[in-house]
């Protein structure tokens, strides 16, 4: 083969590449409308966001937001339960086109999936503790024992800040029955996880989340890292921003019975006019 039509061989073969991975990167919308279905990775094991009802379905506030996005493709939808190990691997493989399940957005999870901004909502930290402890701040926490995960990123804050005596544990299960053995005033977690329990674990009756949640991290929707830039991506900014806007985050967070969410006040406030 002569030099001349070796390079247009690789030429051909280049254009052939990247007309390839145009048509892949935008056309995810026309194939999960063709298809006439939009297969969502979700929880369902995580109450009230995601969960197993009596009759066996899966529920929770994030389910309606995934039916929505399937309302506005005019397509029906198919829920996949995922786990925290398993769901960015299945977006990456095609078992699902969209995820939405909890997950926080961080720099090492944008390098494998398409995090959609803005974020949908955002845990952050808070107490699980006796009612009968009566905390109604943070300042409450000054010399009290306080149990805590080994390495949670807030504990060095709250430790600094209100000066309680955190006493660290290995695994939730470890800190949990300290807490029930009375060895602890509260337990410092996750302000999600302890709503769940709060919400469906009658072993908590007769305790609450009593304080303002801080150290808020966002959840982000996530995309095929691919579809990230394109009518995909864009479709989910704006759904996103969307629910936003018209305030649908705040009404579904009411209507599951969670805690009032500064974040999704501050993005309603902030998209309301857009």
């Amino acid at each position: 083969m002569s030099t001349h039509a070796f390079r247009a061989a690789l030429t051909a073969l280049a254009t052939l590449l990247v007309a390839s991975a145009m048509a892949h990167a935008e056309s995810a919308l026309d194939r999960i409308k063709e298809r006439g279905k939009l297969v969502v990775g979700v929880k369902q094991d995580y109450r009230p966001w995601g969960f197993l009802d009596e009759n066996g379905n899966i529920v929770g506030l994030e389910i309606d937001l995934a039916k929505d996005v399937a309302e506005r493709l005019g397509v029906d939808i198919e829920l996949v339960p995922v786990v925290a190990s398993n769901r960015m691997e299945f977006l990456e493989q095609g078992k699902i086109d969209l995820i939405i399940a909890t997950m926080g957005d961080t720099e090492k999870r944008r390098e494998v999936v398409g995090m959609i901004e803005p974020a949908y909502y955002a845990g952050g930290t808070n107490l699980l503790a006796p009612k009968a402890a009566e905390l109604s701040s943070w300042e409450d926490l000054e010399g009290k024992d306080v149990c805590a995960i080994q390495g949670a990123y807030y504990n060095k804050r709250v430790s600094q800040e209100y000066q309680p005596n955190l006493v660290a544990f290995a695994g939730i299960p470890e800190a949990t029955a300290a807490l029930q053995n009375g060895n602890c005033v509260a337990f410092l977690y996750d302000n999600t996880w302890i709503e769940s329990q709060l919400a469906g674990d009658p072993q908590w009756a007769d305790y609450e989340m009593p304080l303002e949640t801080e150290d808020p991290q966002a959840w982000a929707v996530a995309v095929p890292l691919d579809q990230l830039e394109g009518p995909y991506g864009d479709f989910m900014r704006e759904t996103v921003t969307d629910w936003h806007r018209s305030g649908q985050l705040i009404e579904l967070n009411r209507e599951w019975g969670i805690q009032d969410n500064p974040f999704l006040e501050e993005m309603h406030e902030k998209h309301k006019s857009s």
